[in-house]
Order: C-alpha cells, then sequence, then structure tokens
C-alpha cells in the first residue's frame, strides 16, 4: 500500500502526479474539505496516531531559482533543473490549524523529515506560526536528514546544508539530526548515481558550529532503492 500511494506517474496527462495526493484530491470534494479527506483515509488505511494539516487554506506552492526566475508547483519545482534559492507560499499569509498548533504544544518530540526539502518539509514550516510554535516548544527537535540527494532538489547537499537550507527559510527549529552512517550498496550506488544523486556527507564540524547535535545510525532499508528502515528510524528516533 505504501508503494501504491507514492507512485508517481510517468505518462499521460497525469505525468509527474503522486497517487496518494490524487485519493486526496478526490476524497477532499467529496467530503467537503482537506480536513476531511485526510480523517478518511486515516480510516481507509487504518492509520494508528492523528494526521494533521499544517492549514487548510488554499495555497500554491513557489520557488525562487538560483536563474532568479519564479515557478510555481511541486513537480515544477523539482523537475526546473536550476538550482532552488528559497521557496515561499502564495498567499504569503495562510492561518495554521489550531489542532496542529496545539498538537506541537502538547508534543514531547517534535520530528521533522524525511522528505523532499523544499517541496515537502519547509512548505509546512513557512505555514504562519508554525515554526515559532516549535521554537517555543520544549520538545525534543530532531531533523531526519534524507540518505540521498535528490536531483532536482538537493544535487550536491550535504546535511549541513540540509539544514541551513531550514535555518534560512524559518531559524533554528533544530536541536538534533538523525544522519544515516550505514554504507550503502554498491548496486544501489551506481544506479543513484545514474540518476544525478549521491549519499547525503554529513560534515560534523559544520554541523556543530550551527549548535546542532549529530545522531549517527545505521538506517538503511536493504531493497531495490534506498530507504529508511521504518524500525531503525522508529527506535533511533527516540534520541
Amino acid at each position: 500500500m505504501e508503494e501504491v500511494l507514492q507512485y508517481r506517474f510517468t505518462t499521460g496527462e497525469l505525468a509527474g502526479h503522486n497517487l496518494g495526493n490524487l485519493l486526496l484530491a478526490g476524497l477532499n470534494n467529496v467530503s467537503g474539505g482537506f480536513d476531511g479527506a485526510v480523517q478518511a483515509l486515516s480510516k481507509v488505511l487504518a492509520i494508528r496516531g492523528q494526521v494533521l494539516p499544517s492549514t487548510l487554506e488554499n495555497v500554491v506552492l513557489g520557488a525562487e531559482l538560483a536563474d532568479n526566475s519564479v515557478t510555481y508547483g511541486e513537480c515544477n519545482i523539482s523537475s526546473s533543473g536550476c538550482k532552488i534559492k528559497r521557496v515561499f507560499l502564495k498567499p504569503a499569509v495562510c492561518s495554521p490549524m489550531p489542532e496542529a498548533l496545539a498538537a506541537i504544544q502538547e508534543a514531547d518530540a517534535i520530528i521533522l523529515g524525511p522528505g523532499s526539502l523544499y517541496t515537502s518539509v519547509i512548505p509546512n514550516l513557512l505555514v504562519q506560526g508554525v515554526a515559532d510554535a516549535i521554537k517555543e516548544s520544549s520538545a525534543h527537535k530532531i531533523y531526519i536528514c534524507n540518505i540521498m540527494t535528490q536531483p532536482g532538489e538537493t544535487r550536491g547537499y550535504s546535511a549541513y546544508n540540509h539544514l541551513m537550507s531550514i535555518f534560512e527559510h524559518v531559524g533554528p527549529v533544530v536541536e538534533h539530526i538523525l544522519v544515516n552512517s550505514e554504507p550503502i550498496p554498491g548496486r544501489l550506488l551506481k544506479k543513484y548515481r545514474e540518476q544525478g544523486a549521491e549519499p547525503v556527507r554529513i560534515l560534523p564540524e559544520e554541523i556543530t558550529a550551527l549548535g546542532v547535535k549529530i545522531w549517527a545510525k545505521y538506517l538503511v532499508q536493504q531493497t531495490n532503492v534506498v530507504r529508511h528502515q521504518p524500525e531503525k528510524l522508529a527506535r533511533a528516533s527516540w534520541i
């Protein structure tokens, strides 16, 4: 089911679209709102816990690129082929979901990632009040860094670059960073290098200089792709 929901169409009118996002779009129309769509999908998938959107307002994700051009939409941003300078929401001021802010205030641990840095992690932090709520929280604040760089978003990025991008957008919202130290099988390295991706370098001295504590663990799931192994990640996240 995870693979099905993460499936991204490569041809036809749906090219570039994620099946999970399309399901949410359909449920949004059926249930009368995005929050209802999330709750409905949570029931269908028997999800334990609660899924809360950061905002219910209709916002568009935009990006300013290194060539000073501006593009909008997740697919366009990731496929632009140009280095991303910053991402932003349009409209810039959008109200957070009160339940999401309450969950942040009550949390024992706040975990960001793993996920696409510019099109998944940072956008949620740009919603008005979310980053401030995280800063004010007494919870452990952990960023789970991606294992591999992502073509179109983080080519050549180290773990330090990932952190700096978050800090440049919303300030210091992270106290700990969890990185992978497990070697990547050679067959997968070759496959990813052909796609323009490579393991994320850690650069511990630069990270420590930011006042962030590093936790390096074996986190790789041994399949035909490089992903975090869920059980390893769950255990390692309770630092």
